[in-house]
């Protein structure tokens, strides 16, 4: 609901100045109201997409934990969140909101398995630890599904949010720990 009240109010907001600009043109071009909001107008949409940017999460070098393939998936990973993200900010639609979180939520169980085997078959010693985060996560995210179906709105946003701070938090910490030692091993 939320959502579409923010999309109504820009669309409210941007038609509201097209209109100051047509009456204020009737008190003379000479007049700087319809100038103003000419200006306004223009900037509408260059305003309202920075303002949107940094919700998005922007794969960073810094991220790298020195292994490619999960390097690889963590990109993966990083756009499949960017595609919720337009789902929610966008409204695309439930089917489209449901597939974008479904298709996370797969991906990452998918990515977990990958490199659990990964530390599993390079005897990485704190592999019991990672394994614990990852089944704290996918209990939280279970959590915010059952939620999901009773509350949407709220839920994805909250559950949007989590997803991008866990990951980024992940990332920079146990995940470098682990590509770390198995860099050492020769593992890139």
């Amino acid at each position: 609901m939320f959502r579409a009240l923010g999309t109504f109010g820009m669309v409210l907001l941007t038609v509201t100045a097209i209109v100051m600009v047509g009456l204020g043109f009737l008190m003379g071009p000479d007049h700087p109201l319809p100038w103003i909001m000419l200006v306004i107008v223009i900037a509408i949409p260059f305003i309202h997409n920075k303002m949107v940017a940094n919700r998005y999460l922007v794969w960073k070098d810094e991220y790298s934990v020195g292994i490619e393939e999960m390097d690889n998936d963590h990109k993966k990973l990083l756009n499949l969140i960017n595609q919720l993200q337009t789902a929610v900010h966008y409204y695309t639609g439930k089917e489209f909101e449901e597939k974008a979180l479904d298709e996370l939520v797969d991906y990452t169980k998918t990515h977990f398995k990958k490199e659990e085997q990964l530390m599993e078959d390079n005897d990485y010693a704190d592999i019991a630890a990672h394994k614990l985060q990852h089944k704290a996560f996918i209990d939280k995210v279970n959590h915010f599904l059952e939620e999901y179906k009773n509350n949407s709105d709220v839920t994805i946003v909250d559950t949007l949010e989590f997803l991008k701070d866990w990951l980024i938090k992940h990332i920079n910490g146990t995940d470098k720990e682990y590509g770390k030692a198995l860099n050492k091993k020769g593992i890139h």
